[in-house]
């Protein structure tokens, strides 16, 4: 079925879901084309992004034709709805036991899950590590040669469909225990240091300059930056509210890992 096509019957489904039962197929459709990344939940444009809110529709009209199955893996159980993403050494995607992709996620070449995982309607770029413990939620967006540190939480964004999920773009660095949630949007070639929160509403402040500049759920590309707190009055006192604060920028003009290495080093940023 042609993309209009399917794109046409996902939101008929939509807005009448007694027509799910006769037209799940293009429902399996879409989450085979989500699964071979041919889809994509959100895709950029120009320099913003664009939410594909069919697809997320789709996502979300998958659960309710799914029924509940036993799956086993040797002597593990699992007892869910959605099957497990296969085939990776074909795909060219290296994954360490005990990492999990649910079928419906992208994984590109070269991909490597160490013990993780990776939900549904997720897209991970190209050279992209998902280090241990991080999880990459519903519809993430996670460019190419990015680096999830152990711990890492991307969110997942299904619903409102029209809201844009979590979005890494390409080159970034986010550091261990890392929270990026509610449609944050990482730019390219960002460092976020050990322990940094990011949601939608989250102030991010340059300091780096002689007067403060701030951003509110958005990291510019190649900022470095760590967790921050500000002073915020409540009717009960004043008191320290989480921030996050950009005290640098990456090097345009090295190598990206050797940019990298020297950023950390220079700003001493944990990771």
């Amino acid at each position: 079925m042609r993309y209009d096509d399917l794109k046409r019957a996902i939101e008929e489904i939509w807005e009448n879901r007694e027509l799910l039962t006769g037209k799940r197929d293009a429902v399996y459709e879409v989450i085979e084309l989500l699964d071979k990344g041919r889809v994509r939940a959100a895709e950029p444009e120009g320099d913003g992004w664009r939410v594909n809110e069919w697809v997320k529709k789709a996502v979300l009209l998958y659960f309710p034709i799914r029924e509940m199955q036993t799956l086993h893996c040797g002597v593990l159980e699992f007892h869910d709805k959605m099957p497990l993403k296969t085939g990776y050494a074909e795909l060219g995607v290296r994954v360490v036991p005990h990492a999990l992709a649910r079928y419906g996620a992208y994984l590109a070449p070269g991909v490597v899950m160490m013990p993780s995982y990776v939900n549904i309607g997720a897209w991970v770029g190209e050279g992209t590590m998902v280090d241990t413990w991080a999880t990459v939620g519903s519809c993430a967006q996670v460019g190419r040669r990015v680096h999830l540190s152990g711990g890492v939480g991307l969110g997942g964004v299904l619903e409102p469909v029209q809201a844009a999920p979590v979005i890494v773009e390409d080159d970034c660095f986010i550091g261990s225990r890392c929270i990026v949630v509610e449609g944050a949007r990482i730019g390219s070639e960002a460092v976020l240091g050990a322990g940094v929160v990011i949601t939608g509403s989250s102030k991010i402040i340059d300091v780096s300059g002689p007067s403060p500049v701030e951003y509110v759920g958005y990291v510019p590309p190649r900022s470095v930056v760590i967790p921050g707190v500000r002073p915020k009055v409540f009717p009960a006192g004043e008191y320290g509210v989480p921030c996050a604060l950009i005290i640098g920028r990456r090097n345009e003009s090295t190598d990206k890992k050797t940019s990298l290495n020297q950023t950390l080093r220079e700003h001493n940023v944990s990771v």
